[in-house]
């Protein structure tokens, strides 16, 4: 059984990057537009642009979001994802209470917590950082073949 889950453990990790990067943009772009039921505490409405530190959350949850959605430069856009939701924990909600569950800080901890996992685990399968390094190798062995050899 360990086998068979094993063989199957790139495309769980592709599947949690997908659910987790669309969450993740979503969240975002109802900041950043306004969209299904907007920015909390904008009265549905978006968040002004520029706002510290709200705006430039917004951003980086949409912009990371989706580059993880496609699994393009997936450890470096979970990095800076899991960092924007440590700060959003420890700088926004802790100061409310210590647990999580007291100071309505579950949603950036899971998120830290997730993203963090993708920066060691990668995207898994289904992403286009898998194709373009699948690519590059290729150009690589080629132009490898193609050089005369010395002696």
């Amino acid at each position: 059984m360990s086998a068979r889950l094993n063989s199957a453990q790139p495309y769980a990790i592709g599947l949690f990057r997908v659910v987790v990067g669309l969450l993740f943009a979503v969240h975002g772009a109802a900041s950043l537009f306004g969209v299904l039921g907007g920015a909390a505490g904008a009265d549905g409405g978006a968040i002004d642009a520029g706002t510290w530190p709200g705006w430039y959350a917004a951003v980086i949850q949409f912009v990371g979001g989706g580059l993880v959605l496609l699994g393009l430069g997936t450890r470096v856009a979970a990095l800076i994802a899991s960092g924007s939701m440590a700060y959003a924990y420890f700088n926004v909600h802790q100061e409310a209470a210590l647990w999580p569950v007291q100071n309505g800080g579950e949603l950036p901890a899971m998120f830290c917590w997730a993203f963090l996992l993708l920066v060691f685990t990668g995207s898994g399968a289904f992403g286009l950082d898998g194709l373009f390094a699948r690519r590059t190798s290729g150009e690589r062995s080629r132009t490898a073949d193609q050089e005369p050899a010395t002696a």
